[in-house]
């Protein structure tokens, strides 16, 4: 005989009927009907409805118990009768018959509600998060957490993939975000780093032979947190192949992926073949490289347009005269729509900081023609030209915006959400896959006009390696690639540069020289000097995957412990100070701000 139960509270059906068991867990909750006091106990694995008649000498005392309270009860299994029976619950067939209870873990006075999922203060939410844990809709998150690493890590040994550790310990990289630095006691004024990421001991791992690593990596950054990053730490599926190319790579993962959400997810998936897009091409069409493709919207180029003379919207002429450029974003059938509409979104706009979005709608009358507040300065012809650019037809309504590329690009990649919202067009039991590729290898400084790396600094440019041209390095296209579900990115990855002199020819572009590398990139690049495979991999995230499939806009929603927005942990109050001794032992003094 078990100690505390013979079942759980998810377990119990009518093929137990007239059966002693003993059952442990939480007051849920407590109705007192008269005669009848109903107790729903909670574990795990699911609630039991629990009854005990006023006649029992213990009605009083599990009246007066808190919810809650640990209990265990010992009592017969009975049937309900039809009108009774909660559907809602898988023991919903059945109720225990109250024979005996013990109090096994008493509680105080509860700072939140355990019953509901109402939305709460997250200051309390995040100090009594064990608490918060106990809540149905978290616990569920949490359950289902732990299932899609165990899904994941099956698959990936299915496919032939090592598991390997990496160290923890080890030293601060001068690329990427803040590093979190760990002192060490033996090595007086000398600091570890904790990894932002796996990445150079990844490639470590190919040069020692082996082929297929992952790991579920857990990384450090020092950054602000946003909704769907957490502030500290976060854990991905860490990978790499070594003799692999870009769709190799891309093959695991999709393989992956669809296994993946068809297992946890009943929603549709929009292209089993992940479709490929040029970064350049995700820029223009969708103003991100994070598209949401379950979004139609789509943004055109029309810049030329304002270079004819039957076109006489002469702010947005001075102007592209000037460098600035001039993109649309259609929206279908929407002329009929009243002009609160459109003013709204052009409110919208300079709400975001912008100049707003000018607009007219495409009609036909005697000839074409458009209405608006722009209408009346394009001629039939501009609008016809308009229209085969664009891909517009009668009906359809196209918001202008012009400006500097990236202000462009910013305005109409919100706006394009935005808009795709208040016309209800997305699909959200749809998942959207899609791989953004042929990312540039360089870019120039806003803040220096310098070349810098624009994406990941070891990646491997893309053409011929003996006859690759270095003298105009912006128009180098590198072997990176994201992948992007429903507007969240869940990855980058990239083919690694194992090449030692093309690499040091690479960051002489951006910079560095020689020494600088050697310095910076000791353990990579000597041991790339000795015989290094090409290789490649990516990183999903494992926060995000389960954002999605537990369909949360927050990632605290889907982490069992995590920081507030200050990077604080209100539960263990950390970061705290430390002693004396302890400082005195590291070869640290804190210097107070003044």
């Amino acid at each position: 005989m078990k100690k505390y139960r013979t079942h759980t509270c998810g377990e119990l059906n009518k093929s137990h009927k007239d059966k002693e068991i003993s059952l442990s867990g939480w007051i849920n909750k407590k109705r007192d009907h008269g005669n009848l006091l109903f107790v729903d106990l909670r574990d795990n694995y699911g609630i039991t409805q629990c009854v005990i008649d006023k006649s029992n000498e213990l009605f009083k005392e599990i009246e007066k118990l808190s919810l809650e309270t640990v209990i265990q009860v010992t009592g017969l299994v009975i049937e309900r009768s039809d009108k009774t029976i909660n559907e809602n619950i898988s023991t919903g067939e059945i109720e225990v018959k109250i024979y005996n209870i013990y109090i096994l873990g008493k509680t105080k006075e509860l700072p939140m509600p355990v019953f509901s999922d109402q939305e709460y203060a997250e200051e309390i939410r995040l100090k009594y998060r064990f608490l918060d844990l106990r809540r149905k809709k978290i616990h569920q998150n949490i359950i289902l957490r732990s299932k899609v690493i165990s899904f994941i890590r099956n698959e990936m040994q299915n496919l032939g993939f090592l598991e390997f550790q990496t160290p923890i310990l080890t030293s601060s990289s001068p690329e990427g975000a803040r590093d979190f630095l760990v002192p060490s006691r033996l090595n007086p004024g000398k600091f570890y780093a904790l990894p932002q990421a796996p990445q150079q001991f990844k490639q470590l791992i190919m040069v020692s032979g082996f082929d297929k690593y992952f790991q579920i990596a857990p990384c450090f950054r020092d950054e602000d947190a946003r909704a769907d990053r957490s502030p500290g730490e976060f854990y991905q599926l860490d990978l790499e192949m070594s003799f692999v190319n870009q769709e190799d790579i891309f093959d695991i993962i999709e393989t992956l992926f669809l296994k993946l959400f068809k297992k946890f997810s009943n929603k549709k998936i929009l292209h089993e073949k992940f479709p490929r897009i040029s970064y350049e091409d995700a820029m223009l069409r969708y103003g991100s490289d994070k598209p949401d493709l379950r979004n139609p919207l789509q943004i055109s180029d029309i810049t030329n347009i304002f270079t004819r003379d039957d076109v006489k919207f002469e702010i947005f002429k001075k102007l592209v005269k000037s460098g600035s450029i001039v993109r649309a974003l259609v929206t279908k059938n929407t002329s009929e729509k009243p002009r609160s509409f459109f003013d709204g979104i052009d409110k919208w706009a300079k709400d975001q900081g912008s100049s707003g979005l000018a607009y007219f709608s495409l009609e036909k009358g005697d000839s074409i023609n458009a209405k608006g507040p722009i209408g009346k300065f394009f001629s039939e012809d501009a609008l016809l030209e308009i229209m085969t650019q664009t891909n517009a037809n009668i009906g359809d309504t196209i918001f202008l915006s012009c400006g500097k590329k990236d202000e462009v690009e910013q305005i109409l990649s919100i706006a394009r959400d935005k808009i795709a919202e208040e016309l209800n067009l997305i699909d959200n039991e749809t998942f959207s896959f899609c791989w953004i590729v042929d990312y540039p290898m360089f870019e120039i400084d806003e803040t220096t006009k310098k070349i810098k790396f624009s994406h990941n600094p070891f990646s491997m440019p893309q053409g011929e390696i003996n006859k690759l041209d270095l003298s105009d390095p912006l128009k180098i296209k590198a072997y990176q690639y994201d992948i992007v579900c429903n507007g969240i990115e869940l990855s980058s990855g990239a083919i690694r540069n194992h090449i030692p002199e093309l690499m040091y020819n690479l960051f002489k572009i951006a910079g560095y020289s020689k020494n600088d590398v050697d310095s910076k990139f000791s353990g990579m690049i000597n041991a790339l000097s000795y015989g290094a495979p090409p290789h490649g991999g990516i990183a999903p995230g494992i926060d995000r995957i389960v954002m999605l499939l537990a369909n949360e806009k927050n990632i605290r929603e889907v982490t069992m412990f995590p920081m507030n927005q200050n990077a604080q942990d209100l539960m263990m109050n950390a970061p705290s100070e430390i002693s004396e001794d302890q400082l005195k032992e590291l070869n640290l003094n804190i210097k107070k701000k003044k």
